[in-house]
């Protein structure tokens, strides 16, 4: 891992993940850790210049079929000294921080990567794959020729993040979308005693100003006060819609903000771009063991309408932020009695895939449920384990030693899913979303293969749980 920060950026950045996001820090083993740090989100109400309540947007407190709550609110730092200290556990990962790669370039049997140390020592590192998760400013973008493709939205906002010192609880738990065609403005209530506003900033307005101390708290004080919490961070965001037409060239390839651009508005910036990883990081290890290489090009085939899905409806959200009013309000109340709601969070499906060509069904490309098999729903991901899954009556003779199969059988609550599904035997990835779907386990067997380093492809004797 290369980074070119000499150490973990101290200050908030996201403020919010989602119950699919969580499952994916399950999978790396920080979600219990995590859980004692963020805060389970209520939902978002939205109202008008004088306060009045134009919107109720609630999120579910229940636990969600991911096996964690729907919406949380974290402070980044807290996270990613997790992720750190997890990495670092892992003898194999080579962090070297401070290095800021210059250019790259594809070899006949590697990625040569040119860079500076932090004193200005030239260095130079080989990869089999890279991997640039490098920002809106994207070198590796640039290095594979990708270009964005821009969707149409661009406003800048000030954001501003501050530590209260003194409880404020009129403030409220729930987000708060200010509903403004003068500035429209977001309050976001974040873990412990941190609060964040987000305001739109007109075209007349410079950074410069608009980032002066005395500004910043003239545009708080209908909120708060220096004598209610101390400022700790402000910036300036240009928000764009944006995605890249190429995620891939070769074994270079590109994630997250260097892959797409998304208006804050629905809260899946960081998580569209862990989204990412969860997608590629199965694949990337097939081919480090010999898969064929061609299974990196589902990557961009599979995300990239995964995520321009969350990037329009982040889109949508943000015009209605910017225009709602008491008559188009009561429109969105009467469509969400209706099950037409604009508002409803989706859970867009993976963008098509060769891997489940022939084996058509709606639920192929979403992800499947962690089902309670008796020790509790969570304990589903820890059973499976990080490796492909097949349920299904019937026992492929041909199933590789490194596939788990179950049998719906042995587990009811396995029976109910499939039969929700009307399905036969699912294909469940390592990623946790559904391969494929066919009448037999069987039939599941050649597009699992196509996953599959040769040796393990060609090898048999499942274990079964």
């Amino acid at each position: 891992m290369l980074d070119r920060a000499p150490t973990q950026y101290h200050l908030p950045r996201a403020v919010h993940f989602d119950d699919e996001v969580m499952r994916v820090f399950q999978t790396v083993g920080i979600a219990e850790d995590l859980l004692s740090k963020v805060r389970v989100n209520p939902g978002m109400k939205f109202v008008d210049d004088a306060d009045r309540l134009l919107l109720d947007w609630p999120r579910p407190q229940d636990i969600t079929l991911h096996g964690w709550n729907a919406s949380y609110r974290l402070h980044q730092p807290d996270l990613e000294a997790l992720l750190r200290q997890q990495l670092a556990r892992v003898e194999t990962a080579d962090i070297r921080t401070g290095v800021t790669i210059r250019s790259l370039d594809t070899r006949d049997d590697h990625v040569a990567l040119h860079g500076v140390a932090q004193a200005g020592t030239p260095q130079t590192f080989a990869a089999r794959y890279v991997v640039g998760c490098d920002g809106a400013q994207s070198l590796t973008r640039q290095t594979i020729g990708s270009v964005m493709e821009d969707f149409g939205f661009e406003e800048r906002w000030l954001v501003l993040d501050l530590i209260l010192k003194r409880p404020r609880p009129d403030l409220g738990d729930h987000s708060i979308q200010f509903c403004s065609a003068d500035r429209p403005i977001t309050y976001c209530r974040n873990p412990g005693q941190r609060r964040r506003w987000e305001i739109r900033i007109k075209d007349s307005e410079t950074d410069t100003e608009i980032t002066a101390p005395a500004r910043v708290w003239q545009l708080l004080s209908r909120w708060i006060t220096p004598r209610d919490a101390e400022l700790e961070r402000s910036a300036v965001y240009t928000f764009r819609s944006q995605v890249a037409r190429s995620w891939r060239a070769g074994p270079v390839l590109i994630a997250g903000d260097a892959a797409h651009l998304t208006p804050p508005s629905m809260g899946q910036g960081m998580c569209t771009g862990i989204r990412d990883a969860a997608n590629l990081a199965w694949k990337l290890v097939a081919c480090l063991k010999g898969a064929d290489d061609s299974l990196l090009d589902t990557y961009a085939s599979e995300r990239a309408p995964h995520a321009q899905a969350y990037v329009d409806t982040a889109k949508r959200l943000g015009g209605l932020i910017n225009t709602l009013d008491q008559a188009s309000a009561m429109r969105l109340a009467e469509d969400q009695r209706a099950g037409r709601s604009q508002m409803r969070s989706i859970a867009p499906r993976l963008g098509h895939s060769p891997l489940a060509d022939g084996t058509s069904h709606p639920a192929v490309g979403r992800p499947f449920g962690q089902i309670d098999l008796g020790a509790g729903q969570r304990a589903f991901d820890a059973r499976v384990g990080y490796g492909h899954l097949i349920i299904g009556a019937d026992r492929p003779a041909q199933l590789p030693d490194t596939v788990l199969w179950m049998d719906p059988a042995a587990h009811p609550a396995l029976a109910v899913e499939l039969r929700a599904l009307d399905a036969g035997a699912v294909w469940v990835r390592p990623d946790r979303y559904i391969g494929a779907i066919a009448d037999s386990a069987t039939d599941l067997l050649a597009p699992l293969k196509r996953c599959l380093p040769q040796a393990d492809a060609s090898a048999t004797g499942a274990a079964r749980a």
